[in-house]
């Protein structure tokens, strides 16, 4: 059955006071809009989530290790309740499920991260670090839905739905509806297009097949 919509949404609530890692985290997102990220400066931030330089430096030795706490927080939201196998389900709905619950979660930071999408590549050493990144978490997202991730074919799974959901991001930065419904509908499509690759019992490949691109 054909993935029209997610099951289920997912609103962010904080419980107590937020950590001084989450306060240098959110003074960061708060300041990338207005700052950008090359000029950004760790004194700034630190200025912002109002702590001393010193306690920055003992939790994040530069902005790229905020970027990857910043994705460990995401990771960690869209983990702690993965979707439930439904009957007859493909691995394919459940992984759109679960990159949807993705972008909600990011929602919140939807202006920073459209900064850094037009950044980052003229920032080489963060690009290689977020690309790393990306594809740990997206390893853990195909972990969570039953979609092995070892071997060759588990590599070729890992890359593709990390390029399925880029492309998504990237109309989801530009995505204004209140059900993202253009972003959904990118998402399915390019997951469609690997669909043979996120299954548990591999398809016998020609040699002459291609990689979806």
């Amino acid at each position: 059955m054909a993935q029209t919509g997610r099951r289920s949404g997912w609103s962010r609530t904080t419980a107590g006071s937020p950590s001084d890692a989450d306060r240098i985290i959110d003074a960061t997102l708060a300041l990338i809009p207005t700052e950008g990220w090359r000029r950004l400066s760790l004194a700034a931030i630190a200025a912002a989530a109002e702590l001393p330089i010193l306690q920055v430096y003992r939790l994040f030795r530069s902005k790229q290790a905020i970027l990857w706490r910043l994705s460990r927080r995401v990771d960690e939201i869209v983990l702690n309740e993965p979707p439930a196998a439904e009957p007859d389900e493909r691995p394919r709905d459940r992984l759109f499920d679960l990159l949807m619950r993705r972008f909600d979660a990011l929602q919140p930071y939807k202006p920073a991260l459209d900064v850094l999408r037009r950044e980052l590549p003229r920032d080489p050493a963060t690009a290689l670090c977020a690309t790393a990144r990306l594809l740990r978490s997206m390893r853990w997202m195909l972990e969570a839905v039953d979609i092995p991730t070892s071997g060759l074919r588990g590599a070729a799974a890992t890359k593709l739905a990390t390029a399925a959901y880029l492309s998504a991001m990237r109309v989801w930065c530009y995505d204004d509806s209140p059900d993202l419904a253009r972003t959904m509908a990118s998402l399915d499509a390019r997951l469609r297009r690997i669909e043979a690759w996120l299954t548990t019992a591999p398809r016998q490949r020609r040699s002459d097949e291609p990689l979806p691109a």
